[in-house]
């Protein structure tokens, strides 16, 4: 079967796979470090600083390659660490029912019922600042909402006659969840995947903006932001270059996340013909 790949896919995947190239490759090909002072504070685009220089006379264009790198790790890790656990305890909840699932929908309502931006304020401003720290709390306050949604999806898959065949055949929960219920739920947790992730890129932004996330030094997109808002009344880009990057990565990893949804829909829906 040939596979089609639509234009706005192509987009998606082409931005993405360029960011992500420019993430690994910063070290090598920066033009300058990301800490190293070289010229005036938020000089304009020049063939010497391709983007200008930040409100400390940094290259802004360094500071975007190994911000891209920062952001995007850490990202990948609290999404990883969010969907694991969600994933597993949504279906847990669904196939195992009873007081388990009870258990967990309220304290999952109950963390939900504080806004996610505030509770992890709360929580980065009391533990010791840490990049580990930052991760933990990033992935476990948004595996809140995978769980709601895998919860529902194994709620609706769990009745369907092939689990209960093997219920009657005897096979265990964690064989049901795993190689009966995860497969067929793969269609909406794929699409939920891009939208956690750019979650967790906005998320990471956010902190670091109010001064909880990634420390100076350290480069992160959500940080130059913070570090050159100031310039934004003088008519200087060098906050809204980042910005525009965030977006562009929000956009192109959301036109993945549609395409393969569509893919894996129809490709279900077919076998069912």
């Amino acid at each position: 079967m040939k596979l089609s790949i639509p234009l706005s896919a192509l987009f998606g995947i082409a931005v993405t796979v360029t960011i992500v190239g420019v993430a690994v490759l910063a070290p090598w090909i920066a033009p300058y470090s990301m800490s190293e002072i070289v010229g005036e504070v938020w000089e304009p685009m020049s063939t010497t600083h391709l983007l200008g220089t930040d409100t400390l006379g940094r290259d802004l264009l360094s500071r975007l390659m190994f911000g891209a790198r920062t952001t995007l790790w850490i990202a990948a890790l609290a999404t990883m660490i969010s969907f694991c656990l969600g994933t597993f305890l949504g279906l847990a909840a669904a196939v195992f029912g009873g007081w388990i699932d009870q258990v967990l929908s309220r304290l999952v309502d109950l963390v939900m019922a504080i806004p996610t931006l505030i509770l992890a304020l709360v929580i980065l401003s009391v533990l010791a600042p840490s990049l580990t720290t930052l991760i933990l709390v990033m992935g476990l306050l948004d595996s809140t909402r995978v769980f709601r949604l895998t919860r529902s999806v194994g709620h609706d898959i769990v009745v369907m006659d092939y689990v209960e065949a093997a219920v009657l055949r005897g096979e265990g929960r964690l064989w049901i969840i795993f190689r009966e219920i995860l497969p067929n739920a793969l269609s909406p947790l794929i699409a939920e995947l891009g939208l956690r992730f750019i979650f967790m890129v906005l998320f990471l932004s956010a902190l670091s903006f109010l001064g909880l996330g990634i420390q100076p030094p350290e480069a992160d997109w959500g940080g130059m932001v913070k570090e050159n808002k100031d310039g934004i009344v003088f008519g200087i880009p060098a906050a809204l270059i980042p910005a525009a990057a965030i977006a562009v990565l929000a956009i192109s990893v959301n036109l993945i996340a549609d395409w393969v949804l569509k893919r894996t829909s129809s490709l279900k829906g077919g076998q069912n013909v």
